[in-house]
């Protein structure tokens, strides 16, 4: 596993992905902006465990912290989702 990519504050989108398998992005954070509130270390990819890839990448995950009116349009308060690094991309 390498260094996390991203630190805490760091802005960061979910990948807009609807693959044809199985993934641990919430669709209702596909492609949406939010901020790394921690790293919680690292563990297997849960896309290559659940095709029992021998291979399963070990990455960051990252608790990702958004904005309840970015998800949908009104609210508050903030959710904040675990997401693994390969999910994220930076947003500058």
């Amino acid at each position: 596993m390498s260094e996390p990519r991203f630190a805490p504050g760091s802005r960061v989108r979910a990948a807009p992905v609807d693959p044809p398998h199985h993934t641990r992005v919430p669709r209702y954070v596909r492609g949406r902006v939010g901020e790394v509130v921690e790293c919680q270390g690292a563990y297997p990819l849960p896309d290559d465990r659940a095709r029992q890839r021998p291979d399963s990448r070990v990455e960051p995950v990252y608790t990702v912290r958004f904005a309840a009116r970015d998800l949908w349009g009104d609210g508050a308060h903030d959710v904040t989702v675990d997401l693994w690094e390969s999910y994220l991309t930076e947003e500058s």
